[in-house]
């Protein structure tokens, strides 16, 4: 029995995902380099310790980049960006329809605490959630799978009882290695990338109603 449902954060909740990548590539541009969706793909749904797009251009490319202004041109692009940014299609639907089941609600996410809140603050649904996980509680972010088994024992269930909702290869491979029920659901960028098993893919969560995935008892 489905007790609990956990959502990724970026490129999940809100397209956080292709407004870094966006943001990134206009900046490489500048400095005449191609930022490829594979050369980025990376550090989608972790952090930044196999690809770190901020510093790249200085550390690989030895270019003569000041790092700070060039971080912070990063930095203001992405929040303009962010700007017309709203949740994705079908996330408030789950969210209703997670309450008026009945289940508890969380989030495990490899971004931090201070990214996190505000968005939730902004986008009106911080209430929803019971147990926010984050890097700030865990010493190894995504693809391990170590924020999802302290979203877990945050909210006191186990796996077996749980869905997780992804859009990343590295998010899905946190969550199935968590022994969770994945749900897949890509965004425009991470929808081009190659995943592993997952339990379910959708193109929006709006494809299937969450009443109906219960009943299923989560199968695929």
């Amino acid at each position: 029995m489905i007790k609990a449902i956990i959502f990724d954060f970026d490129g999940t909740i809100i397209d956080t995902e292709m407004v870094w990548y966006r943001a990134f590539r206009d900046a490489y541009q500048v400095h005449g380099v191609d930022l490829s969706v594979k050369m980025y793909a990376p550090c989608i749904g972790t952090g930044h310790e196999r690809f770190n797009p901020f510093e790249y251009l200085v550390t690989d490319l030895h270019l003569p980049i000041d790092l700070p202004s060039f971080r912070k041109e990063v930095e203001t692009r992405h929040a303009e960006l962010m700007e017309a940014q709203e949740m994705r299609e079908g996330v408030m639907d789950y969210l209703e329809g997670a309450r008026l089941h009945g289940l508890k609600i969380g989030m495990a996410s490899s971004s931090q605490r201070k990214w996190v809140e505000p968005f939730l603050q902004r986008l009106k649904i911080r209430d929803y959630f019971e147990c926010i996980s984050t890097a700030d509680d865990v010493l190894r972010v995504k693809p391990d799978p170590e924020v999802y088994r302290h979203a877990l024992a945050c909210l006191g269930v186990e796996a077996q009882e749980t869905i997780a909702v992804e859009d990343s290869p590295n998010g899905a491979k946190a969550a199935r290695a968590s022994g969770v029920y994945c749900l897949l659901v890509p965004g425009p960028l991470t929808a081009t990338l190659e995943f592993g098993p997952v339990d379910r893919r959708l193109n929006a969560l709006s494809d299937l109603d969450l009443g109906m995935l219960l009943q299923q008892g989560g199968s695929s």
